[in-house]
């Protein structure tokens, strides 16, 4: 899937097939230039124009002044005004520049703390970061998150107007605008409402981790927008851009952003001890399909098939094993490996979880002790 971060220069755009047809068109929204499954919105392989990118904004690395702060009075004051909300916020919005693109971030702290995808800043230590008012300074990758594809990046530039994250959901219908430097268009906003809550990409789950438990929106995204801000029309960040669905799939406006609670919450983490802690199942989660499914004689779609269990993890350790198929957890049904991710993240390591699961003609009741990933782990 084309990545939604724009890259240095257009790639190619991949197509799939079959059960992986939507997952392989996600586009990220920011800028590793790396294709994914899902693309999230910082790095692009949507055939972006060679120049997408390209402009570069004044460089003045040198000031350390900042912007007036966009206040939670002051963006309170533009409910529903737009273009005022827009100005109120740009200035907590820039744009992260590597080698391989650029994606966007938003302001996370007055001292130059940036929240940014992973995915935008992947592989990279030194970045550029570009302001609403044309100046660039220096930025030092501070930690990252693959899991949930979140990012820190220190800039050298203080003063910076922190924009308020709200802890609440917000609803289905409520507006939204999506700010952020699409296709190398710094400071470009787009406007839409919340089109739904909790999504999660189907397919994603055998190339990434992150592309669960999203807000929906019909705000444009694009590559470049990865990152960024989605705010509510108090001026409110309300998600980070993550990814995107793209026109040549057939999809009209569907975008998707990393709650900001759970930014918040994972930010956090990083700033007290560099890293983030998630639960740990132990397996690789699969599709079960109308042919898997047929040779192991359950229905198509009733549960999610274990295709592999690492004899030391905390499902190998319950005894699961490859074959089996995990129809619920902790009460929740499993239809697709998505589900299952989705699930786990609400865990914490340490928790003890109960899984329903059917091997051959027998159901059984497992309790698995979930652990902290360890590092390096992708399943």
């Amino acid at each position: 899937m084309p990545l939604a971060t724009s890259p240095a220069r257009p790639t190619r755009h991949r197509t799939a097939t079959g059960a992986a047809l939507l997952a392989a068109a996600v586009a990220l929204s920011a800028c590793t230039g790396s294709p994914a499954p899902p693309a999230p919105t910082g790095s692009s392989t949507g055939q972006p124009s060679a120049s997408a990118g390209s402009a570069p904004a004044p460089s003045t690395a040198g000031s350390t002044s900042g912007a007036s702060p966009a206040t939670g009075t002051d963006a309170g004051t533009a409910a529903g005004n737009l273009p005022q909300l827009v100005e109120n916020l740009s200035p907590s919005v820039v744009t992260i520049f590597t080698e391989g693109g650029l994606g966007s971030g938003v302001v996370y702290s007055a001292d130059g703390l940036i929240l940014t995808n992973e995915h935008v800043i992947r592989g990279a230590t030194n970045v550029e970061v570009g302001f609403a008012d044309g100046q660039r300074v220096e930025g030092t990758v501070k930690a990252s998150d693959a899991v949930t594809d979140l990012a820190l990046v220190q800039a050298k530039r203080t003063g910076l107007p922190k924009p308020t994250y709200q802890s609440n959901l917000p609803k289905v219908g409520e507006g939204a605008l999506v700010l952020g430097s699409p296709l190398g268009f710094e400071n470009t906003a787009t406007a839409g409402i919340i089109s739904g809550l909790h999504r999660s990409i189907p397919g994603s789950a055998s190339n990434s981790l992150s592309l669960v438990d999203l807000i929906q929106t019909d705000a444009p995204i694009s590559p470049g927008n990865s990152g960024g801000a989605v705010i509510n029309m108090r001026g409110e960040v309300i998600g980070i851009s993550e990814a995107y669905i793209p026109p040549s799939s057939g999809a009209v406006s569907l975008g998707f952003a990393i709650p900001a609670a759970t930014a918040v919450d994972v930010a956090e983490e990083l700033l007290a001890t560099g890293s983030a802690k998630h639960a740990y199942l132990g397996l690789t989660p699969g599709e079960l399909t109308a042919q898997i499914a047929e040779q192991l004689g359950v229905e198509e779609g009733a549960g999610v098939v274990v295709l592999a269990a690492d004899a030391d993890g905390p499902a190998g350790r319950a005894g699961i094993r490859p074959g089996d198929v995990l129809e619920s957890m902790e009460g929740a049904k499993l239809t697709t490996p998505e589900q299952l991710l989705a699930e786990l993240r609400k865990r914490n390591p340490g928790d003890t979880v109960g899984l329903k699961v059917k091997r051959g003609d027998q159901s059984l009741d497992v309790k698995v002790d979930l652990t902290d990933r360890p590092a390096g782990t992708n399943r």
